[in-house]
């Protein structure tokens, strides 16, 4: 799907890294930078204050469960959460390409210290250019041995009090393109794409390229709602209930057995 992209949009990547050079070389890591060795898998101890009734295919069939979190979760006990059944988290850490979350720097470092994987997603704001906000999550979020590969999070912003714009879907793939070379040729990983249903389906996310893919389905199984196409994880409640984490928690599964997991995290976790 990308052999036919325009020469200037394949250059991308490559004009940005001279940008960087110009500028210094590498963006600054403005953390810890220390590996995390992957801890092995805990049975899920979750609850759910709303849960939903997904059949005989539900999360409970993955053994490998994990989180998503933001500003919203001010109080959390890696350590017991970890123990609990969280086997990794993504952070959210930028949005645009000027907001970062209040919560990225402790969140992150606390599931670092934790030996809890963790990787950090950016919001894509629809009236900024790609290459602004790749560089903005450059500069924001550390190259650390061990982390999860960069998030892609890209969704319609209905609420938004200054974005609300809908483009054309090959608009919105071109953008998420930009984005992505950038993000995988600093940090050197093939990036995730989250979506949800209407999103995915309305801008043909698939077309984007051969990425993992995050998806949200919250009353069905992803195989029902996304025309069976694979998915890495699959975010199913947004309600959860988790001991060490003060209140409600979106929790997500990985599609895979422990090895699976144990392999998957060598090949794109380095």
């Amino acid at each position: 799907m990308g052999q036919h992209r325009p020469i200037m949009l394949r250059l991308v990547p490559f004009l940005f890294a001279l940008m960087l050079a110009a500028c210094g070389g590498r963006a600054p890591a403005p953390m810890d930078t220390g590996a995390i060795p992957a801890p092995p898998v805990n049975r899920p101890n979750f609850g759910d204050a709303d849960p939903a009734s997904f059949g005989r295919n539900g999360p409970e069939d993955h053994p490998v469960h994990g989180i998503d979190l933001a500003r919203f979760q001010t109080d959390v006990d890696w350590r017991q959460a970890r123990a609990n059944g969280v086997s990794f988290a993504f952070i959210k850490a930028t949005e645009g390409g000027d907001l970062v979350d209040p919560m990225f720097r402790d969140h992150w470092r606390g599931a670092g210290r934790a030996g809890v994987p963790r990787g950090a997603y950016h919001f894509f704001y629809h009236c900024r250019p790609a290459a602004e906000q790749a560089a903005f999550y450059i500069r924001t979020v550390p190259r650390v041995a061990g982390s999860l590969p960069p998030v892609l999070d890209m969704e319609w912003t209905p609420f938004s009090p200054t974005c609300t714009i809908r483009r054309a879907p090959d608009v919105i793939r071109s953008e998420a393109r930009i984005f992505l070379d950038i993000v995988e040729a600093h940090y050197g990983k093939r990036p995730i794409i989250y979506s949800t249903v209407d999103f995915y389906r309305e801008n043909q996310m698939w077309k984007v390229g051969n990425y993992p893919f995050w998806l949200r389905s919250v009353a069905a199984h992803p195989d029902e709602v996304y025309g069976g196409r694979h998915w890495t994880f699959w975010q199913y409640t947004s309600t959860g209930l988790i001991p060490g984490i003060a209140g409600e928690v979106d929790i997500n599964v990985f599609d895979g057995s422990r090895e699976d997991w144990a392999r998957w995290l060598a090949a794109h976790a380095g």
